[in-house]
C-alpha cells in the first residue's frame, strides 16, 4: 500500500493538540458546517448525500473553487486539491500539524489527500475513517476489517433523537469515532465511551483531545465488559454492528447472520446499568418476519425485565433489496450476482421478509403508572433534533396511565397543536371503511397516527377546549358508550394530539 494514501493513524502529542485545534477552527470558517455543507451540495438533508454521486457534486456544485469548496472537497468528499492550494484555508502551522499527524498527505505529484474525513454533525466537526472506504485511491486495494465507522445516516439519527437533558453519568457503546459520546459530553458530568475496535478506541481519543471534552474517558472493551459491576448510568446509547450479513468483513457493519449477535447482548445488559430514571436509545436494523411483532423479541432480550419500550420505524427494505444493496460489487459482474445470491440466501435462512430501520428507547417502569408498556410508531426519520419529543412519549403515557383513575370528567381537552387529518376512502367496489390518520404538525419526528372513528370525531370538534363532561353527555345522547369515549381520549393524549386538564 502507498504510504501518502494509507488510513490516518489517529494518534496526536498532547503538545500538537493546541495548534490541531487552531487547523480545525480554520477549517471550520470556511463554512464547514452540517447546514453549511447540506446547502451547497443542494441537499434537503445531509442523510441525502450519495457517495456514488460525487462526480455531480464536482461539477454542479463545487465548480467554484473557493475555500469552502476546497474543504469539503479534502475532507467530505474524499477528493484531492494541489498542495499549493491548501494556503487558500490553512494557515502554514495548520498544514504543518495535519501533515505531521498523519491527517493530510501529499503525494509526490503535489497533490494533497485527506487521510480521515471530518464530519460537520451540527457545528461539530468529527474526525473518523473514510464513508465510502473503497473509492479507487492509488494503492488501495483492501478495506482493513478494523475500519472506524463513518458518521452516516444512522449515526446521525441517533445523535438527533438523543434526549438531551443534564445527566451524571452516560455511556456510549460501540461508540466508533465517539460521535455520540463527544455529544453527550457537553450535558454529561461523566461520559464512558467503549469499543472492542483498538483503532476506533485510537479515533474516539484522537477527537475527545481536539474537542477539550475532558470528562470523556474512551475504554477499550466488548461492550459492558469495562463497566463496573456496580455503575449505573442515567443515558445509555449505541449504533451497534447490526447488519445481517452472510460474512465478517467490516466491524463496524456485520453483526453475524442474524444481525442480532451484538445488539441482542447490549439490550440484555440494560437491566444491570442503566440507573432508574435514566434512558437508552440505540439505533440499529432489525430482521422482520412474518407474524412476529419486533417487540416481542426485544422484550424476550430484556428477560421480563420492568422497562417500558417505544420503537420508532424508519425506514423498510425488502430483502431482495437489501441484499442487492450490500452485496459486493467490485468483483465483476458474475461475482456480484454470487454475492448477491449469498445475501439473500442468508436473509431467507433467518427468515426474514425484509428489514426495519429503528431507533427504540427504554425507561425503567413506573409501578405508578402500572404494568410495563410499549410502543410501535412510524415516522420518518429526524431532520433535526427530536429528543423532547422521544422524552415526550414517556412522558405522555405516564401521565395517561395515571389518569385513569380519576374523575376524567371533570377535565377540559384541546388540541395539542395544528394537526393533519387524511382520510383515505375506496370509491366503488367493495365496502371498505374509511381510514384516518393524525399528524400533530411542526414535530421533529413526522408520526402519523391511525385513528378510530371516536378519536377522529373527536378532534373534529375540538374547535376550541371542551370539557370532557360535554363529551360523555353528547357520546350519552348518541347513544354511545361512554367508556368508547374515554379510551380515545386516553389513546388521543398518550399519542400527544391532545392535552387533557
Amino acid at each position: 500500500m502507498n504510504p501518502a494514501i494509507e488510513s490516518a493513524p489517529f494518534l496526536i502529542d498532547d503538545g500538537d493538540v493546541p495548534d490541531f485545534r487552531i487547523a480545525v477552527a480554520e477549517i471550520a470558517r470556511t463554512g464547514y458546517t452540517e447546514t453549511a455543507v447540506r446547502d451547497r451540495l443542494g441537499l434537503a438533508d445531509i442523510t441525502d448525500l450519495k457517495w456514488k454521486a460525487l462526480p455531480i457534486y464536482r461539477e454542479e456544485r463545487l465548480a467554484e473553487r473557493d475555500a469552502q469548496a476546497l474543504a469539503m472537497e479534502l475532507f467530505l468528499l474524499q477528493g484531492a486539491v494541489p498542495a499549493g492550494e491548501l494556503d487558500r484555508f490553512l494557515s502554514v502551522l495548520s498544514q504543518a500539524v495535519l501533515l505531521r499527524t498523519g491527517i493530510l498527505a501529499i503525494d509526490p505529484s503535489g497533490m494533497a489527500r485527506a487521510r480521515a474525513s471530518l464530519f460537520p454533525v451540527g457545528d461539530r466537526l468529527v474526525f473518523s475513517d473514510h464513508a465510502w472506504h473503497k473509492l479507487p485511491h492509488p494503492g488501495y486495494t483492501t478495506v482493513p476489517r478494523d475500519l472506524v465507522m463513518f458518521v452516516g445516516s444512522d449515526s446521525r439519527w441517533l445523535a438527533r433523537a438523543t434526549v438531551r437533558r443534564p445527566v451524571r453519568a452516560a455511556l456510549d457503546l460501540c461508540t466508533g469515532s465517539g460521535v455520540q459520546a463527544l455529544l453527550a459530553a457537553s450535558h454529561s458530568e461523566r461520559v464512558l465511551a467503549v469499543d472492542i475496535n483498538p483503532r476506533a478506541v485510537r479515533c474516539a481519543r484522537f477527537n475527545a483531545s481536539i474537542s477539550g471534552a475532558a470528562n470523556l474517558e474512551v475504554a477499550t472493551g466488548d461492550l459492558f465488559e469495562p463497566v463496573s459491576a456496580t455503575d449505573r448510568f442515567d443515558l445509555i446509547t449505541a449504533n451497534p454492528p447490526f447488519v445481517s450479513s452472510p460474512v465478517d468483513e467490516l466491524m463496524f457493519r456485520d453483526g453475524g447472520p442474524s444481525g442480532e449477535a451484538i445488539q441482542q447482548r447490549i439490550v440484555a445488559g440494560l437491566p444491570r446499568h442503566l440507573a432508574p430514571g435514566g434512558i437508552a436509545q440505540i439505533v440499529t436494523e432489525l430482521g422482520e418476519r412474518e407474524g412476529e411483532p419486533i417487540v416481542q423479541r426485544v422484550r424476550q432480550w430484556l428477560d421480563d425485565a420492568p422497562m417500558d419500550i417505544h420503537i420508532l420505524r424508519l425506514r423498510s427494505y425488502s430483502a431482495g433489496y437489501y441484499a442487492i444493496g450490500h452485496a459486493a460489487s467490485d468483483g465483476g459482474y458474475g461475482a456480484y450476482l454470487e454475492s448477491v445470491s449469498a445475501w439473500a440466501r442468508n436473509l431467507r435462512d433467518q427468515g426474514y421478509a425484509q428489514v426495519i430501520s429503528v431507533l427504540i428507547a427504554f425507561e425503567w417502569s413506573d409501578p405508578a403508572a402500572g404494568a410495563s408498556w410499549d410502543r410501535v410508531d412510524e415516522s420518518q426519520p429526524p431532520k433535526r433534533d427530536a429528543g423532547a419529543e422521544v422524552e415526550a412519549v414517556f412522558s405522555l403515557e405516564r401521565i395517561a396511565r395515571r389518569q385513569r383513575d380519576g374523575a376524567p370528567d371533570r377535565r377540559r381537552i384541546s388540541r395539542s397543536g395544528p394537526i393533519a387529518l387524511t382520510e383515505s376512502r375506496v370509491l366503488g367496489g367493495q365496502q371498505i371503511p374509511a381510514t384516518a390518520r393524525a399528524t400533530l404538525l411542526g414535530q421533529a419526528l413526522t408520526v402519523e397516527y391511525p385513528l378510530d372513528p371516536v378519536e377522529r370525531d373527536i378532534l373534529q370538534s375540538l374547535e376550541k377546549p371542551v370539557a370532557v363532561s360535554e363529551l360523555l353527555a353528547v357520546a350519552d345522547k348518541c347513544h354511545m358508550d361512554k367508556n368508547a369515549v374515554l379510551a380515545a381520549i386516553d389513546s388521543l393524549q398518550r399519542h400527544g394530539l391532545v392535552s387533557v386538564t
